[in-house]
């Protein structure tokens, strides 16, 4: 309350005025006003004998403008904020008040803390603004966007082996296909990325976190910076030979519906699978084929739009040819090629001082030569070179020293 002729209310406070004179007036009992403003008959009686004795001013809060009883003792804050500015200057409000309460006995809030450290000018501690987020609608159309990631869990729950679980959401209907593997690496993602094409067709994007299998980590070279092209992975390399765009994910929540897939599966899809009484991958990637279509017929949603705008997959063993890792290895003189260790002879007589290495997701390996496949077979065994005689030499004669 400010002056004589000024009274300062809450909203709370004004709107029960008027059921405090309906009460008074006896048009409303005591026990229905309290029950429209949410008090109890006995401080509707209090309101009452206020309003009659000081008029709409009895209403108001006794304690609005006054200082709060539960405040700290003017001593106990001077003496807290002396403590903060000599030994924990740097330390933020939460540590803070965590080391004042251990060692000084004097028991603060964080906040409490904050708000003091505020009002005296100390602003370091302040936490950074973090970047706002949000909410990204559904693409519109089936195979605009796949979201996609991969799972490392105990999925047999030691029945078998630990395996990682490839999963493809779409970002329009929520339609998912998912397979295991041993690890996640280039043949499991690009055998998954077959098998969904294969599946579904080619979309538009396919959105990844930041792993090496996805983005190159590589630093770009020289001529590369000139060139103003970045380091690509082979699954990049084979995405954008199939006109897919890559995009990375810079947190987990921007790819959050197939995060929370994985969440769903790590609740029921391992209770599934231990009813299923599956003690392999293979035996886990069966039970997948056909609890899928189950999963998608009940969680999938309907797409904005109806257009499907995934590609029809290339024809005969091209996808196949894309979906591999590629490797360029020098061309010898006697047309011979070194790869992993292994030495390969090559049939066809070509003028070239560099062939391609094609390793399929399959685990067949040829070699080709501007779109070419070369006839080659792999050189078991090498000549053993005969080891050296290394002539030995003759003793020393001993050296007898002079007497002076």
């Amino acid at each position: 309350m400010v002056g004589e002729d000024r009274v300062i209310m809450s909203v709370k406070e004004l709107r029960r005025g008027p059921v405090i004179r309906h009460a008074m007036e006896k048009t409303l009992t005591q026990v229905e006003a309290g029950a429209l403003v949410g008090l109890t008959a006995r401080h509707v009686r209090r309101l009452i004998q206020r309003v009659r004795q000081e008029g709409d001013r009895g209403l108001a809060h006794r304690g609005r403008g006054k200082p709060s009883n539960r405040r700290i003792a003017a001593p106990l804050k001077t003496k807290g904020l002396k403590l903060y500015a000599q030994p924990y200057g740097d330390f933020g409000p939460t540590l803070a008040a965590e080391k004042l309460a251990e060692r000084h006995g004097i028991t603060l809030s964080d906040e409490t803390l904050r708000l003091w450290l505020r009002a005296a000018g100390v602003a370091h501690f302040q936490r950074r603004k973090r970047p706002h987020r949000s909410r990204r609608e559904r693409k519109p159309h089936v195979g605009e966007l796949v979201q996609r990631d991969g799972s490392h869990q105990d999925w047999l729950e030691g029945r078998g082996p630990h395996g990682v679980l490839m999963a493809y959401s779409d970002d329009a209907s929520s339609r998912v296909s998912a397979r295991c593997y041993e690890y996640e690496g280039t043949i499991p993602a690009m055998d998954s990325f077959q098998r969904y094409v294969t599946r579904s067709g080619i979309p538009l994007a396919v959105y990844a976190d930041k792993h090496s299998t996805y983005r190159s980590p590589a630093e770009p070279t020289l001529e590369a910076s000139r060139a103003g092209t970045a380091p690509q992975s082979q699954c990049g390399r084979a995405l954008g030979e199939l006109g897919v765009a890559l995009i990375p994910a810079h947190s987990p929540q921007a790819k959050g519906r197939v995060e929370r897939l994985f969440g769903t599966f790590q609740d029921r899809l391992i209770k599934e699978m231990r009813r299923a009484g599956g003690a392999t991958l293979d035996e886990a990637n069966r039970f997948l084929e056909n609890y899928l279509p189950l999963y998608n017929q009940r969680l999938t949603v309907q797409p904005a739009q109806a257009t499907d705008l995934h590609r029809s997959r290339p024809a005969g063993c091209a996808l196949g040819r894309i979906l591999c890792i590629k490797t360029t290895r020098c061309l010898r003189k006697d047309f011979t090629v070194a790869h992993q260790g292994r030495l390969y002879q090559i049939h066809d007589t070509l003028r070239a001082t560099h062939v391609l290495v094609e390793e399929r997701v399959e685990g067949t390996m040829r070699l080709t030569h501007k779109g070419r496949a070369l006839a080659s077979h792999a050189i078991t065994s090498r000549p053993v070179k005969a080891a050296a005689v290394k002539p030995v030499p003759p003793p020393r004669r001993p050296v007898t020293p002079r007497p002076d």
